[in-house]
C-alpha cells in the first residue's frame, strides 16, 4: 500500500477500518474524508469498474479526475457481489471492519443478502453509513438518490437566481459534498458512542440543513426568501459588482458597523435611508446602484485595497486558473499535487496528527492481491 511521509501511528484514525460499497460522489466523498485521515478504506468495484471511472475529464491515464478525488487515499478490489464466492468475502470483511459506507436505493442491500441488523449481530461494533436521495424510509425512499432533486426540493433552487428569473441549480456537485460530509461526521458520532448502529444519511436533508432559519422564518412570519441575485436580505449590500478593469468583486456587509465603514467609504454615510439595517434593506436598489457605481470607478485592486482600508468585507471574484496562483491559496497549500494531479488537500488542519493525500484514486483492482492474505485469525486484508 502507498505511504506517505507521515508515520502509520500519527494518523489519526490508523487502525480504522472501513469498507466503501458506494458510488458516484456523496459516498464516496464520505469514506475519503476517513481515508484523508488515515482509515483504511477499502474501496469495494463491480466487474468493469466504478461509474464514476467514466464520468467527466480523464487524465493521460484515462482515469477520470472524479475518480481520482474521490477515491484518493483507498485501496480498490474487485468483487461481484451476485456471485457467492465474491459475496461470502465481503461479509469476511464485514465480520471485521468498523464501518460500511454504502448508498444503494433502500432495500438493494437486504436483497444482496446483507441485512443491516444481521450484520450487526455477526459485527457488534460496526457502523453502517447509508446514503441516499431521501431517506430509508419515507414516500419518497424509492425514488432516484440525485443531489438535482435535493436541490429542486430543499428551497434551494427556489430562491437562487435573479429577481424574476429562473430558479438555478449549482454549477457543481454542492449537496453531494454537504452529505459526504455529513456522513464522516454521523459516522464519526456512531463510532464514539461504541454501538454498532445504521446511520441514514440523504441528500434532501442534508441540503436542508444549509438552509438555515429559513423554516422557522416560514412558520413564524410567512417570510418566503425571493430571488435575489447574488443578495441575501439579512446583509446589504451584499453581491458582486463590476469593476473598472472587468474584474468583480464581492462584497458583504453583515453587521451594522462594517455597513457604516463601508457607507462612509462610497461616500453616503450621512444618508439617513442607509443608517440602519431596516432602511438597508427598504432602500436595497438604491443602495446597490451607489456600490455598483463606486466599484465601477475603480480597478479590482483599488476597490480591494479601500475595503482592506476600511476593515470592511470584499474579495475577488476569482476562477480556477486565479485561485490556483493566489497567495494564500499557495502559503496554506491549500491544493496539493499527488500522483501527478493538483487537487484539495485535506478539509481540516490537525496540529499534531494531521491528514494526508497519500495517493489518489488507483486503478481498478490494483489492490485485488491483498484479498489473498485474508485469514480465519484476522480477515482483514494485510497492508
Amino acid at each position: 500500500m502507498p505511504t506517505g511521509p507521515y508515520p502509520a501511528a500519527v494518523m489519526p484514525l490508523d487502525g480504522l477500518r472501513v469498507v466503501d460499497l458506494s458510488s458516484v460522489f456523496a459516498g464516496p466523498h464520505c469514506a475519503r474524508y476517513l481515508a484523508d485521515f488515515g482509515a483504511d478504506v477499502i474501496k469495494v468495484e463491480r466487474p468493469g469498474g466504478d461509474t464514476v471511472r467514466n464520468m467527466g475529464w480523464k487524465d493521460a491515464q484515462g482515469e477520470t479526475l472524479w475518480w481520482r478525488l474521490v477515491n484518493r487515499n483507498k485501496r480498490c478490489v474487485t468483487l461481484d457481489l451476485k456471485a457467492a464466492g465474491d459475496l461470502a468475502v465481503l461479509r469476511r470483511l464485514l465480520a471485521v471492519a468498523d464501518v460500511l459506507v454504502e448508498n444503494f436505493r433502500p432495500g438493494k442491500l437486504e436483497a444482496l443478502g446483507l441485512v443491516p441488523d444481521e450484520l450487526i449481530d455477526a459485527n457488534p461494533k460496526l457502523v453502517i453509513v447509508r446514503l441516499t436521495g431521501f431517506g430509508q424510509d419515507g414516500p419518497y425512499r424509492d425514488r432516484p438518490g440525485f443531489a438535482t432533486l435535493a436541490e429542486a426540493m430543499s428551497g434551494f433552487a427556489s430562491m437562487n437566481g435573479d429577481a424574476g428569473g429562473a430558479p438555478l441549480l449549482p454549477p457543481v456537485a454542492l449537496t453531494d459534498e454537504i452529505a459526504g460530509l455529513a456522513g464522516a461526521f454521523a459516522a464519526m458520532v456512531a463510532l464514539r458512542s461504541g454501538v454498532g448502529q445504521v446511520v441514514d444519511v440523504n441528500l434532501l436533508e442534508s441540503m436542508s440543513q444549509a438552509m438555515g432559519p429559513l423554516m422557522t422564518a416560514w412558520h413564524t412570519e410567512g417570510y418566503l426568501q425571493p430571488r435575489l441575485g447574488a443578495g441575501i436580505p439579512y446583509s446589504v449590500p451584499r453581491g458582486t459588482y463590476q469593476a473598472s478593469d472587468g474584474g468583480w468583486l464581492a462584497v458583504s456587509t453583515s453587521t451594522d458597523s462594517v455597513a457604516a465603514r463601508v457607507m462612509e467609504m462610497i461616500g453616503i454615510g450621512d444618508d439617513e435611508r442607509f443608517t440602519t439595517f431596516e432602511g438597508r434593506m427598504a432602500h436595497r436598489p438604491e443602495l446597490d446602484e451607489a456600490m455598483a457605481e463606486w466599484v465601477s470607478q475603480r480597478t479590482l485592486a483599488e476597490a480591494v485595497a479601500a475595503f482592506d482600508d476600511a476593515q470592511a468585507a470584499a474579495a475577488p471574484v476569482l476562477d480556477m486558473s486565479q485561485l490556483a496562483t493566489d497567495p494564500h491559496t499557495i502559503a496554506r497549500e491549500m491544493f496539493v499535487e499527488v500522483d501527478g494531479l493538483t487537487q484539495q488537500n485535506v478539509i481540516a488542519r490537525l496540529s499534531a496528527t494531521p491528514g494526508q493525500v497519500r495517493w489518489t484514486g488507483r486503478k481498478e483492482g490494483a489492490d485485488n492481491n491483498c484479498l489473498d492474505s485474508l485469514d480465519d485469525t484476522d480477515p482483514w486484508p494485510k497492508a
